[in-house]
């Protein structure tokens, strides 16, 4: 993306166009590290997550990350996403996207700004890529400073001190208003999502008040015609946020879902039968009761076919066994293929979806472009 497209300061203006329906991939372990998507990243390590792996290799993090941002997604990905049909890509991004300076956690080490500068060029790069192709971009702040949810995937594993901090929240916002200024200008941009799954635990009002800021600081330079603000439901009941940011005075705000089958204890136990179930009639109820009480627009931010907890976190307690165990290949092919149908018909009630994710290393399941080829998920969108 070309400076003066990034960081113009002339009038915004209004897409040359917003798909109805979202069909979207994740391109997730790509500004944000996860151990489980690119092992190979980790062989050999004791790092958990990006930031831990950042400040065990020091100086070594910068040519490896780089070469890892050049070769994980590039251009042909977004021509071969269009080419099915996919118009929508959500880019997951850490709160280090613009470099220093940020918060300081005690997780750094000696080290005060240990994340590997030059992301957000790459960040301009998908921006361009994803106008040339006709996709939409949500961007997604996916670590927030001391992590949101003591997950990889927020950042620092095994933290949730987002929400204990005003230095943290403050950051927070402070990104999001200068991605809104940085891309307001940018034909691909459909949405800026404030923050990715903040854990159940952190207080809704919080939360609330949070999603407020961040709205005001991103419609400093992104009015509701030029990008939606998007908000995640932070695995909790939408029925918390009845009435919350509501038109009129609120314009062009999305809510959240994510939607898994393979962290609970009762769907591991569940069978094959039970998983298409609770995805065809259960989550289409669901999504029912959401768009006639919540009042908001909302997509399926993420989904997969994974079903096994064992290959998607690397730290959970077994046991492991899942609804294909014991099924032949034949038998697991009809599954993943029924199973992903079931979702797409519930999600297709939603303003749309996002697969998670378009690659990981060892996961087929999880991987779009393998469900795809595979047959498990249908040749075009």
């Amino acid at each position: 993306m070309t400076q003066t497209t990034a960081q113009s300061t002339t009038q915004t203006s209004t897409p040359a166009h917003r798909p109805g329906r979202l069909h979207g991939v994740n391109l997730g372990g790509w500004l944000v590290l996860e151990k489980w998507m690119t092992p190979s990243l980790f062989a050999g390590l004791e790092a958990t997550d990006e930031t831990t792996w950042c400040a065990e290799l020091g100086e070594r993090a910068a040519p490896r990350l780089r070469e890892h941002w050049n070769s994980f997604i590039t251009r042909a990905d977004f021509a071969w996403l269009a080419g099915l049909g996919v118009n929508a890509v959500r880019i997951p991004l850490g709160h280090w996207i613009f470099g220093p300076p940020y918060p300081y956690h005690p997780k750094y080490g000696a080290t005060p700004h240990p994340f590997v500068e030059g992301g957000i060029e790459v960040l301009d790069h998908a921006m361009d890529w994803a106008a040339e192709f006709g996709l939409s971009v949500v961007l997604d702040l996916h670590a927030a400073p001391g992590c949101q949810n003591g997950f990889d995937n927020g950042g620092i594993m095994g933290v949730c001190e987002w929400h204990t901090r005003e230095e943290y929240l403050a950051h927070s916002v402070a990104v999001l208003g200068r991605l809104a200024e940085r891309y307001r200008a940018a034909p691909a941009l459909y949405g800026i999502e404030v923050l990715n799954e903040p854990r159940w635990d952190v207080p809704t009002d919080l939360l609330k008040a949070y999603s407020l800021r961040a709205e005001a600081a991103i419609r400093e330079h992104c009015p509701p015609e030029r990008a939606a603000v998007i908000f995640h439901d932070g695995f909790r009941s939408h029925r918390e946020y009845l009435g919350f940011m509501q038109p009129p005075r609120h314009q062009n705000v999305l809510f959240d879902i994510h939607r898994y089958q393979c962290f609970d204890r009762a769907d591991l136990d569940m069978d094959i039968y039970g998983h298409l179930h609770k995805a065809g009639d259960d989550w289409r109820a669901e999504a029912g009761d959401i768009n006639s009480e919540l009042a908001l627009p909302t997509f399926a931010g993420e989904w997969s076919l994974g079903l096994n907890l064992e290959v998607v976190s690397l730290w959970a307690e077994g046991p492991y066994d899942h609804a294909l165990t014991h099924m032949n290949a034949y038998q697991r092919d009809v599954a993943y293929r029924a199973y992903g149908a079931a979702q797409l018909l519930a999600f297709e009630q939603y303003r749309g979806w996002f697969f998670w994710s378009y690659r990981t290393e060892t996961t087929p399941e999880w991987c779009f472009r393998d469900c795809v080829e595979r047959g498990w998920l249908p040749p075009h969108f």
